[in-house]
C-alpha cells in the first residue's frame, strides 16, 4: 500500500486525542511507540474468544490459541529473513534477550577474553556485560565515537584482536541515531573469530533488517518499539549457535523429562522459553508486523527521514541549542540541548505545548559522558508523525530559550 501519513494516523486512536483542546504531539516514539487498532484488536480479541496456555493443552482454545503464537513466531522470523523459524526466541525484552545471551555464551568465556561494545550503547547492552566480566574477569573494552557521533572504525580495528570472543554493538543508536555499518562490524569480527551480538531495538523499526544478509549471530530487539505490545522482547540467533548453548532459566516448557535423577532440556528455541510466554503479546507483534508490512516500507522510512532534517534545519536555526549526532549515515532520531536549561525544564516547558519528548540520560550514561553533558533532550520520529508536528517542535523550543532568556 502507498504510504501515506494521515491514513497511517488513523489508524492510531490515542493520536486523536487532545489535552485542553489541543492535538497531542508525540515525539517519544524511540521510547516506546503507540499502537495501531489492529494491535489493540487482536489482543483483546484473543483474549475475549481464544484465550488459553500454549502448547501444553489438548483442547480446542489450547490449539486455536498455540497457532495464533506459533504464527507470530513465523511472521517474525519472515519478518528479519531469518533462516529457520526455530531461530526465534521470544523473551520478555530486548534487555532479557540480550542477557540471555551474557548468560548462555558467557560460560563459554574465560578470564583474559575480551568483549568489545561501544560508548554509543543503552544500558541493556552494557550491563549485561559489565556483570560478566565482574563475575569471570573477563575484559569489557570500549570502542570509542568520533565528534560526530559516528564509531571510530580505525579506533575499533585497534581493539578487535583475536582475544575478542564477542563484539556487541547498537544497529542504530538511540541517542544519536547514528547507523553502525553492522554488516561490515561482523565481518571484521568473524575474521578474528568473534561472534557478534546487535542490539535492533531501533534498527529493527526504522531500517528494513535481513538477519542472513548481515551475518551477525545474534540480534536483539523489544516489540514495544515496534509498535507492537510491551513485556516482549525478541532474541533471533543462528540456529547452529543457539544449539551448542546451555539454557539460562529452568522451568516448564523448557525441559524435554525431568526425574528425580536427571533432566533433559527441550529443542530450541524452547530451551531458552521457560515458564508461560508472553502469549497475547506475541499475537500482538504479530499484529503490529502484519500491520507495518500493509505500507511501502521504504517510503515510510523517507517519510521520517524527511521530517527528521526538517526538524534538523529548524533546531540549527535557534542559536542557544546544541545537537547531537551528526553522522553521515543516521536514523530519525533528534537529541538536543539548549544553553543554560536543563532537559527536563525544556521537556516540561514543551509538555505545556502537548509535545512529549524525552529528557535524561536515555539509559545511556557513558555516551553521555563522552558528549560532556549531564543530560540531553530527544525527538523520535515515527511514522504516524507530520511536518506541523514538528513546526510546533521547532516552535516550542523556541518557546522555551525565550523562557530561560
Amino acid at each position: 500500500m502507498a504510504f501515506d501519513v494521515q491514513s497511517v494516523r488513523q489508524d492510531f486512536p490515542i493520536l486523536s486525542r487532545e489535552i485542553n483542546d489541543k492535538p497531542l504531539i508525540y515525539l517519544d516514539s524511540g521510547a516506546s511507540a503507540q499502537k495501531p487498532q489492529a494491535v489493540i484488536d487482536a489482543m483483546s480479541g484473543a483474549m475475549a474468544h481464544s484465550y488459553a496456555n500454549v502448547h501444553r493443552g489438548l483442547h480446542r482454545l489450547a490449539n486455536e490459541v498455540t497457532d495464533a503464537f506459533e504464527a507470530g513466531r513465523e511472521t517474525v522470523a519472515k519478518f528479519i529473513n531469518a533462516a529457520r523459524v526455530e531461530e526465534v526466541i521470544f523473551t520478555k525484552s530486548a534487555t532479557e534477550s540480550i542477557n540471555l545471551v551474557a548468560q548462555t555464551f558467557g560460560q563459554t568465556l574465560q578470564a583474559g577474553d575480551e568483549i568489545l561494545i561501544t560508548e554509543m550503547e543503552h544500558h541493556a547492552n552494557i550491563v549485561p556485560w559489565h556483570m560478566l566480566a565482574q563475575r569471570s574477569g573477563v575484559v569489557l573494552k570500549w570502542a570509542p565515537i568520533l565528534d560526530d557521533g559516528s564509531l571510530d572504525i580505525e579506533a575499533f580495528d585497534t581493539l578487535l584482536t583475536d582475544k575478542v570472543r564477542i563484539v556487541a554493538i547498537a544497529h542504530m543508536s538511540n541517542v544519536l541515531g547514528t547507523i553502525n555499518p553492522v554488516k561490515a562490524i561482523v565481518a571484521k569480527a568473524h575474521a578474528v573469530g568473534a561472534k557478534v551480538l546487535i542490539d535492533g531495538c531501533q534498527g529493527v523499526v526504522h531500517l528494513p533488517v535481513d538477519v542472513q544478509d548481515i551475518g551477525a549471530d545474534f540480534y536483539a530487539f523489544s516489540a514495544h518499539k515496534l509498535y507492537g505490545p510491551t513485556g516482549l522482547g525478541v532474541l533471533w540467533g543462528r540456529y547452529d549457535l543457539l544449539e551448542t548453548l546451555p539454557p539460562w532459566q529452568g522451568g516448564g516448557e523448557m525441559i524435554g523429562s525431568v526425574s528425580k535423577e536427571r533432566i533433559t532440556y527441550a529443542d530450541v528455541p524452547h530451551r531458552f522459553e521457560a515458564g508461560t510466554p508472553a502469549i497475547l503479546e506475541v499475537i500482538g507483534l504479530k499484529a503490529a508486523i502484519d500491520w507495518l508490512n500493509q505500507w511501502d516500507r521504504e517510503a515510510g522510512v523517507a517519510h521520517e527521514q524527511a521530517l527528521y532534517q526538517r526538524a534538523h534545519a529548524g533546531l540549527k536555526t535557534i542559536n542557544s541549542v546544541r545537537i547531537y549526532g551528526e553522522a553521515a549515515e543516521k536514523g530519525s532520531i533528534l537529541t538536543f540541548s539548549l544553553a543554560s536549561a536543563h532537559a527536563h525544564d525544556v521537556a516540561q516547558i514543551l509538555d505545556r505545548y502537548n509535545i512529549a519528548v524525552r529528557a535524561g540520560t536515555h539509559c545511556a550514561e557513558p555516551l553521555m559522558t563522552r558528549l560532556g553533558v549531564t543530560s540531553t533532550v530527544r525527538a523520535s520520529i515515527a511514522l504516524y508523525n507530520t511536518e506541523a508536528e514538528i513546526d510546533a517542535l521547532i516552535a516550542g523550543v523556541e518557546k522555551a530559550q525565550g523562557f530561560f532568556e
